[in-house]
């Protein structure tokens, strides 16, 4: 299933894709959770019920009428991992950056009020020209879960989604922790929607690449991860609980802006693509961060 957030006629819903048409589910099951997060934390028994409603072949709204929110407007965690991808670190070791590499897994947070929709604008920041971008796998936890073995990592997994793990590269050399350059508002786009687990055979046998206006600047392979999914899901919840909703960018494989020869950060009216294989695509212009702007969230955490 392609489970979607849209907006339409004025209201925020949550509904799944038939083809080019979306099912409202409010519509058919008013039972069913109202947003995207509680209707994952509803468990299998909600999703059995979106199932029944995609079978029985409703359409609702043609795609073309809604617009395509993030998926999961507020997650509570949004977490990437850096260097993840040999291609990544071979860029970086030519480039003669002096980052040494850890053996470890070596994560960040993504604030979460960074989330912005698949085709939303991202923000220049007014305080740094250094903006860049890096497409990418994500994965949506469906389940919570603690001390989560490897062999059963992908039995809490929602599904998968394409995201842009928008970077301001000279913030995020400010700390070790990276966070402030992968925080800016505006810079985690994620979507087009989140295709169920069972629709994907391989998570980590699919392409990857990203477009800065029509110039393909990365294309690579999520089969080059240096910690796969699994491990990744055993890392985290060995620490803390992992939750529904919450959002796991996986890395990106080589081509960023920063390491291009002269770098190539972006600029105002660029337009950045991310594909990834099976799970659609997302655009995003970069537009000048406004004036006075307050980014504000689709829907609260009590909503």
């Amino acid at each position: 299933m392609r489970l979607v957030s849209f907006s339409h006629a004025g209201r925020l819903a949550i509904g799944v894709l038939n083809n080019e048409f979306v099912i409202d589910l409010a519509r058919h099951d008013p039972k069913l959770p109202r947003t995207m997060r509680a209707l994952l934390e509803a468990g299998q028994d909600a999703l059995d019920r979106v199932a029944a409603l995609l079978a029985e072949g409703h359409k609702d709204i043609p795609l073309g009428d809604v617009r395509l929110e993030a998926p999961v407007p507020n997650p509570r965690k949004f977490l990437g991992i850096g260097g993840n991808t040999f291609s990544h670190l071979a860029e970086v070791k030519e480039a003669g950056i002096p980052i040494k590499h850890s053996p470890n897994q070596t994560w960040f947070n993504k604030q979460v009020s960074c989330i912005n929709g698949p085709f939303g604008d991202i923000h220049l920041p007014k305080i740094s020209g250094e903006l860049d971008y890096e497409g990418e796998l994500a994965v949506v936890i469906g389940k919570r879960c603690r001390h989560v073995p490897e062999s059963k990592a992908f039995g809490v997994i929602a599904g998968y989604m394409v995201c842009n793990d928008v970077s301001v590269r000279d913030w995020q050399l400010r700390s070790p922790t990276s966070t402030l350059g992968k925080s800016f508002d505006t810079h985690g786009p994620t979507g087009p929607w989140i295709t169920t687990r069972d629709e994907v055979a391989d998570p980590h046998d699919l392409y990857l690449k990203t477009w800065v206006n029509d110039d393909l600047r990365m294309n690579g392979r999520t089969d080059e991860f240096l910690h796969r999914i699994d491990s990744m899901i055993a890392e985290l919840s060995s620490v803390f609980t992992l939750e529904p909703g919450d959002i796991l960018a996986t890395g990106s494989p080589a081509g960023v802006g920063a390491l291009m020869n002269p770098p190539a950060f972006l600029k105002t009216g660029d337009v950045v693509g991310v594909e990834v294989e099976g799970l659609g695509s997302i655009e995003n212009r970069v537009i000048d961060e406004p004036a006075g702007f307050v980014h504000e969230p689709l829907i609260k955490d009590s909503e």
